[in-house]
């Protein structure tokens, strides 16, 4: 019965309630697949209905403790304590992954099919080929540690299935992280070429051509293949980003709800990609359960309204999201990760939470590229990417709105301490960080410099969507979870929590869990 659980929750396609029922019912459907449209249908489910947002966001240095006067949902306490989790909700690790192995799975039927018909389905192979490298890859983020050349025979990885399954006796090995990450980066290759625009009725939903290049440039700028997350960057958004970057100077002439609808607008030339998913999550970080959360403090010294090149405060900056904060001191977002309400039951007022996650951007691209370059220490073109984004994000009609230099840069990140690990007082924190990079170096002076300006900038971008727990476990960046009459936890260079447990039924059914010593 172990090696069933693992199938079912694994491997899955349709989430069906037995491992029986999903051998019952898989043989039929896919020998239906004999068309090219029945495979393209099919493909749509080949990306993930379950989000690893929550669970990234409330395991960074996003995030803080408000006091037990405050609620808090179990799995948000557990994961702000570095604890495994134990709910079962849709943002819960076990979800998570049931939902990104059965895109896979999905993605390994569609391939299979793609075999046995008579018709040029290159386009469709591409598609399926990127959502399974995806899958993988958000896998690979949630349950594995970072990157790290000198470990990756060491680290954990994942299965990583190729085709359907046909059986209950199908056995998994975690394999380490690097036959993971080279199996991604297969599939990615693979892939590139055969992406077909013409192939999507509404391409924002799909694997666009500029989004399977956003897709590989992030990929190779994690496995720090850093001259091909340049070149792919280029590819998704020019050598002068400008005309597709996000238009802040009209999104901050709106309020909070038509604002949140304009940043996950398909004409927006900024969102390359949107993946929807059932999640909690733009309730939880933005509404509800106020212990944890991105407060006051954050956004005063850490996030929106620190101390930073373009200004400070929410008066004295140049930072477009200076005025477009909403929420308490408890919580305080900008609206860019807000709640969809399906309704199933509009008079009992029942149904199921979404978001739409704009998990590939121009903004975000363009960030790869200036951190790609800045690791490879072509400052000049760093630092013009840097000023590509300080141009789209700040208001130029401010007093404190400045071109940013290799110098000014310097000079400021030189001008501040780092923020302590486990602040005593608010007014200790700051932008800049230490870092104990894993696997790479960075050198002081002006790399260091620009690379903590380009992770700052970085944080802005994905603040909400789960981003940053990569950044601070590439980069080695240890921070404290603190919590109101006990010790703070510290999250440490290379801390294994990084990688998140793999659910118990995983486990149990035989594949290795991670280590915690």
């Amino acid at each position: 019965m172990k090696k069933n659980i693992l199938l079912c929750m694994a491997l899955g396609a349709f989430a069906l309630s037995s491992c029986d029922s999903f051998l019952d019912k898989l043989p039929d459907d896919r020998a239906e697949l004999n068309t090219k449209e029945k495979i393209k249908n099919l493909l749509v489910d080949a990306y993930p209905s379950n989000s690893n947002v929550m669970i990234l966001e409330y395991s960074s240095d996003n995030v803080t403790d408000n006091g037990p006067r405050y609620t808090a949902q179990v799995s948000q306490e557990e994961l702000y304590r570095f604890k495994d989790v134990t709910s079962e909700d849709n943002d819960s690790p076990r979800n998570v992954w049931q939902g990104l192995y059965s895109a896979v799975a999905t993605a390994n039927i569609a391939l299979e099919a793609m075999d046995k018909v008579n018709e040029n389905v290159n386009a469709e192979r591409g598609e399926a080929l990127l959502c399974r490298a995806y899958s993988m890859f958000q896998l690979a983020n949630t349950f594995c540690m970072a990157w790290n050349p000198e470990k990756a025979d060491v680290y954990l990885g994942l299965p990583y299935p190729t085709k359907p399954e046909t059986t209950l006796n199908a056995t998994y090995e975690r394999g380490t992280l690097r036959d993971l990450y080279a199996k991604i980066d297969a599939d990615i290759e693979e892939a590139l070429p055969l992406i077909d625009d013409n192939n999507y009725s509404v391409p924002k939903y799909h694997f666009n051509k500029k989004a399977a290049y956003a897709f590989a440039a992030r990929f190779n700028l994690y496995y720090m293949k850093y001259d091909k997350a340049i070149d792919y960057a280029t590819k998704a958004i020019g050598v002068d980003p400008t005309a597709v970057l996000r238009n802040y100077s009209e999104l901050v002439k709106l309020g909070a709800i038509d604002l949140a609808n304009r940043y996950v607008e398909s004409a927006d030339p900024a969102n390359l990609m949107f993946v929807t998913a059932y999640s909690a999550a733009g309730r939880m970080i933005m509404s509800s359960y106020g212990r944890f959360a991105h407060n006051g403090i954050m956004a005063s010294y850490e996030t929106y309204w620190a101390s930073a090149p373009w200004g400070q405060g929410s008066s004295n900056n140049s930072l477009y999201y200076k005025g477009k904060l909403y929420g308490t001191n408890q919580q305080t977002f900008f609206p860019k990760m807000w709640e969809f309400f399906e309704f199933k039951d509009k008079l009992a007022q029942t149904g199921y939470t979404h978001i739409v996650d704009q998990v590939f951007t121009t903004d975000e691209t363009l960030l790869v590229r200036a951190e790609a370059y800045a690791l490879m220490n072509d400052s000049v073109n760093a630092i013009k990417d840097i000023n590509y984004w300080v141009t789209s994000h700040c208001d130029r009609w401010t007093p404190q709105f400045k071109v940013f230099t290799i110098d000014l840069v310097n000079k400021f990140m030189d001008g501040i301490d780092y923020s302590p690990v486990d602040p005593e007082r608010a007014l200790f924190r700051t932008i800049k960080k230490e870092f104990h990079p894993q696997g790479f170096v960075v050198e002081p002076g002006v790399q260091e410099s620009l690379l903590q300006m380009i992770l700052h900038m970085r944080r802005l971008e994905t603040l909400y969507q789960g981003m940053r727990f990569m950044d601070v476990k590439r980069y080695g960046i240890s921070y404290a979870h603190q919590l109101t009459g006990e010790e703070s936890v510290i999250f440490k260079p290379g801390d294994l929590r990084g990688a998140i447990q793999i659910p118990n039924a995983v486990v149990a059914a035989g594949l290795q869990a991670n280590p915690r010593d």
